[in-house]
């Protein structure tokens, strides 16, 4: 099978080439949330009702997650700078013209190409970040991504909230412009050259569609389950009829052969389970500082700002851990603190403060900084090369189903123990979400298989 050209390490390492991946990471994940603080703006300014003014968030978060398996797929096959190149024009575009809309309708449309276009950066940012940097210093790379992509997510808004109180909900869409452009002229002018795009074919249409229903469906229970009741969990299996059919159709099975590489089925597990003990995590306890302990907004988001400082300051260290000592020891270290400090959560009952509750996510979100960088390289290194963005595509589609299923799971448990033991019955399911990730990560990989002969070759990427 061929390579594609870009699969070689690097002779010369390009950390400015890391720095893009960072910083697009942050600005693809903070669209995922930042958009909701200024929905009420949205409804009164368009006239439009809430139900309306939603799709604004989830008309970016449905072609997000949807479209991260087949893009994944075909980008396997294309060179990175002219997909990196084209993603960033079109996300920058789409953000224009969301900040421009007259409308709800120009404002949803524009959503949604921004979320197609997002979709292929969350593919190409490990991507871009692993061929950057030689071997021995790919932890160190990965970790930049893999932090500042959550961080993104977590401060989408406070950040939200300053520009809408300060420049109106406008400025939500424009504030990234400045970042893309910066990273379009970075890119331009250190990635190196090669590969060109390709139309997608009638059967990656075909494809598309299945994963976008199947993975669509599932998004919009979950999030129907969130915001509307538990019971919504009882319309995901819905969800399993297109994506069986893609799975055993031409377009699924080199998907699903690329992910039997030793352990790979098991770290995508443990980022699901700490992704959605982190979200879980977040909702319960946000939830209950202001609404039963009666907390300001302020007070809740500073207490709950101690996970990604926390996070932040370990990213880095946990890249610089796994290059000199191995990844999975590094990551499975991390999800144990990211575990114990959700366990301290569980026995403060109902007589929190806010010091109390924020030291313990500090822990936490110290153990997510040392798991995200060497988890993204163990996975990214178990790749097969000319399968690296298949395998980074699901990746990424299993941290931001986590995310998702995280609150939906944390709702169920609350109304099942009800509102004396919600809160402590929340708690727990985070807790045990992530204890489940450590097993996970720290069993090691078995023999590598005998690979099968591949059925869909992907093209190598034409000069």
């Amino acid at each position: 099978m061929s390579r594609p050209p870009d699969a070689a390490a690097p002779s010369v390492d390009r950390w400015s080439l890391v720095a893009v991946a960072g910083l697009l990471s942050f600005v693809a994940m903070l669209d995922m949330n930042i958009v909701n603080v200024a929905l009420a703006d949205i409804s009164s300014d368009l006239h439009v009702s809430a139900a309306t003014a939603q799709w604004a968030v989830l008309g970016y978060q449905l072609p997000v997650v949807a479209l991260l398996l087949p893009v994944g797929r075909r980008l396997d096959a294309a060179g990175p700078r002219p997909a990196l190149l084209a993603a960033t024009t079109g996300f920058a575009v789409c953000g224009a013209l969301a900040a421009l809309a007259p409308w709800a309708a120009w404002l949803i449309a524009a959503r949604i190409g921004q979320g197609a276009f997002a979709a292929v950066l969350f593919v190409l940012m490990p991507l871009l970040a692993m061929r950057s940097v030689r071997p021995q210093l790919r932890g160190r790379a990965m970790s930049v991504p893999a932090t500042l992509g959550p961080l993104g997510a977590v401060t989408g808004p406070a950040l939200g909230g300053l520009l809408l109180d300060q420049l109106g909900w406008r400025a939500v869409f424009l504030v990234k412009l400045p970042v893309c452009a910066a990273a379009l002229a970075v890119a331009w002018k250190a990635m190196p050259g090669g590969g060109r795009l390709r139309a997608p074919d009638r059967r990656s249409a075909a494809d598309a569609l299945l994963v976008g229903t199947g993975v669509s469906v599932l998004l919009v229970t979950l999030t129907l389950a969130a915001s509307h009741g538990p019971w919504w969990l009882l319309a995901a299996p819905a969800a399993v009829p297109p994506l069986w059919w893609w799975l055993r159709g031409p377009g699924g099975r080199p998907v699903a052969g690329a992910l039997r590489a030793p352990g790979l089925y098991r770290a995508h597990g443990a980022v699901l389970a700490l992704a959605a003990a982190f979200a879980a995590m977040h909702y319960v306890v946000a939830l209950h500082l202001q609404r039963d302990d009666g907390r300001s907004a302020t007070a809740t988001g500073l207490t709950v700002l101690a996970f990604p400082l926390g996070m932040g300051l370990a990213g880095p260290l946990g890249g610089r851990l796994a290059d000199k000592y191995g990844g999975r020891p590094i990551a499975t270290a991390g999800a144990v603190l990211t575990a114990a400090g959700l366990l301290l959560l569980v026995p403060l009952g109902d007589t929190w403060s806010p010091p109390d509750v924020a030291w313990r996510l500090a822990l936490a979100g110290l153990g997510m900084g040392l798991n995200g960088g060497p988890t993204q390289a163990l996975v990214m290194g178990a790749a097969a090369p000319e399968r690296a963005a298949t395998v980074g595509s699901a990746v990424q589609l299993a941290r931001s189903l986590g995310f998702t299923l995280g609150p939906a799971l944390a709702t169920a448990v609350w109304c099942l123990a009800g509102d004396g033991d919600g809160v402590r019955a929340g708690l727990v399911l985070a807790a045990v979400a992530a204890c489940l990730a450590v097993p996970l990560l720290a069993v090691p990989a078995g023999p590598v298989p005998r690979p099968a002969p591949d059925t869909d070759p992907v093209p190598a990427a034409r000069p």
